[in-house]
């Protein structure tokens, strides 16, 4: 049974109306301690000794993660963010001239970026995949687009200007009948829904600790599945992830720790740890049933304000609820519900340039309570609103 009371007593921040889990949530009381205890344990031992001492809890992250995931311990990898763990992943897929990377009108910056560097170096193609009537990815335009040559499907799980959830599983098995690869970008789908990488199918997940997960920020995670870990070819590898053996030979590890490297902070690491723990003993389906009542109740209050409009798509929404308000900037809308003591954000065209300039929009406001709101805050959000 999910008790309301004791997850906000656990929450340090919960006072505050905090709607901006999709940027960097609150950690509970237990993520924090972690993380400040081992960083005063290094102020007395040093950060070697520290960090040996605790050698079984960082190895224990592997099965935590797995578990989380439902992935094998040597499909985890962990890495500073989900950005490192992207572009470590995506720089190790093979490209060459004439290779066709998917992407989706939901792709985000951050991926965008580097998917269009890596193809002006290589000479590989971006085609896009057209989204259907609820605005997700179109999985028939998926089929009709796939053929031998393209090597990489990236998929965004969740979008970061939305609420929609992209279906997975049928995009994963049509690439996969021409042999490409799927990379799933699950940072705002981790700690909010359940992500089960088997059940998925994907070949590569990325994703963070410090948005629907509670962890601390400068911390990321992986997965890569063992059936497409041979088909990778690493560059980004240190002497963590790669040993040198001879004067000129070396060798990779034969496991996802290969994207890994060797510095760290320890005490982020720990506490990402403590996060997954946290979500997994509340249960990931709770929590999902629990983000969507904050979501659903959000986007039912808004929807009667005059003059504003919910811009979320998707045959499923996510805890991520984006509107406008007529003839107020987003950004001002933002400010004044600071003034009122409540947190959102607000997300612009740069950072998801397809779907915006589809949409006609230019920036919206972002609101993503967790599960750790009180309905109530809710309603005063909504007021708030009402009064910009």
């Amino acid at each position: 049974m999910f008790d309301l009371a004791s997850v906000r007593a656990d929450t340090p921040g919960a006072a505050r109306v905090f709607l901006d889990s999709a940027g960097s949530s609150l950690p509970p009381s237990s993520v924090l301690d972690e993380v400040i205890g081992h960083l005063r344990r290094e102020a007395e031992v040093g950060g070697y000794v520290a960090a040996q001492e605790r050698a079984a809890d960082l190895d224990a992250g592997y099965e935590v993660f797995a578990r989380l995931l439902g992935a094998e311990r040597d499909e985890i990898a962990f890495t500073d963010s989900a950005t490192r763990s992207w572009l470590s992943v995506f720089d190790a897929v093979p490209l060459a001239v004439g290779d066709r990377v998917l992407v989706t009108e939901a792709e985000y910056a951050g991926n965008a970026v580097p998917i269009l560097a890596r193809a002006a170096e290589t000479g590989a193609v971006v085609d896009v995949i057209p989204s259907d009537v609820h605005g997700q990815v179109d999985v028939d335009a998926v089929r009709a687009l796939l053929d031998e040559r393209v090597k990489l499907v990236s998929l965004v799980h969740v979008p970061t200007n939305g609420g929609l959830v992209n279906p997975v599983r049928p995009v994963a098995d049509a690439a996969h009948e021409v042999g490409a690869l799927v990379l799933l970008d699950a940072c705002q789908s981790v700690g909010q829904l359940p992500v089960h990488v088997g059940e998925l199918g994907v070949d590569l997940l990325t994703g963070t600790g410090r948005k629907w997960l509670r962890g601390p920020r400068g911390t990321g995670f992986l997965v890569v599945r063992r059936d497409a870990r041979e088909r990778l070819r690493p560059r980004l590898v240190d002497l963590h992830g790669g040993e040198w053996t001879g004067e000129r030979e070396f060798r990779f590890r034969d496991d996802a720790r290969v994207l890994e490297l060797w510095e760290c902070s320890v005490a982020d690491r720990l506490g990402l740890i403590t996060a997954a723990r946290y979500a997994l003993d509340l249960g990931l389906d709770t929590i999902t049933a629990e983000v969507a009542d904050r979501a659903d109740r959000l986007r039912a209050g808004l929807r009667e304000v005059p003059g504003v409009e919910v811009h979320d798509l998707g045959a499923r929404h996510a805890g991520l609820v984006t509107f406008t308000k007529q003839g107020t900037d987003p950004g001002e809308v933002r400010e004044h519900l600071a003034a009122h003591g409540v947190t959102v954000t607000t997300s612009g065209l740069s950072s998801t340039r397809l779907d915006m300039t589809r949409r006609g929009l230019t920036t919206v406001v972002r609101a993503s309570p967790h599960y750790f709101v009180d309905p109530a805050q809710l309603d005063e959000a909504v007021a708030a609103v009402g009064t910009a």
